[in-house]
């Protein structure tokens, strides 16, 4: 298997930027699935560098399973469990009781997951500089 982890943790920035790109447009709901996307893929970047496939679409659920010693701290685990909130009802109207997904997010959902994003990043970009 090639490792492109460089590929990975560039996408995850790339998706960071345009996260914000949509907050400053108004499209909280794709500033919040893009910050869940760039942290999703940051951590994938990861697991690039060790030799490994990550699959799968939670943000905690992949920071779980990183080797003993590269684990987050619960202040990073607990941002990638509200990172994972967004990954499917930022999309779909049918998982909310009524209303489009757009309706349901707001700029300050948006600024905090971009937040929590950008963390991960650098914490994931941390884990890379030291394998």
């Amino acid at each position: 298997m090639v490792e492109r982890s460089a590929d990975w943790i560039k996408q995850a920035k790339r998706d960071l930027e345009n996260a914000e790109y949509e907050l400053k447009g108004g499209f909280y709901e794709w500033s919040c699935f893009l910050s869940q996307q760039a942290s999703e893929k940051a951590v994938k970047a990861v697991f690039q560098k060790l030799g490994g496939e990550a699959y799968g679409h939670s943000v905690a659920g992949l920071l779980q399973r990183l080797p003993k010693g590269l684990e987050p701290d619960k202040v990073i685990m607990d941002m990638a469990k509200e990172l994972d909130r967004a990954h499917i009802p930022t999309r779909y109207p049918n998982v909310h009781p009524e209303g489009a997904p757009y309706e349901a997010y707001t700029e300050g959902d948006a600024k905090r997951l971009i937040g929590f994003a950008r963390a991960i990043v650098e914490y994931c970009e941390g884990l890379l500089s030291r394998i």
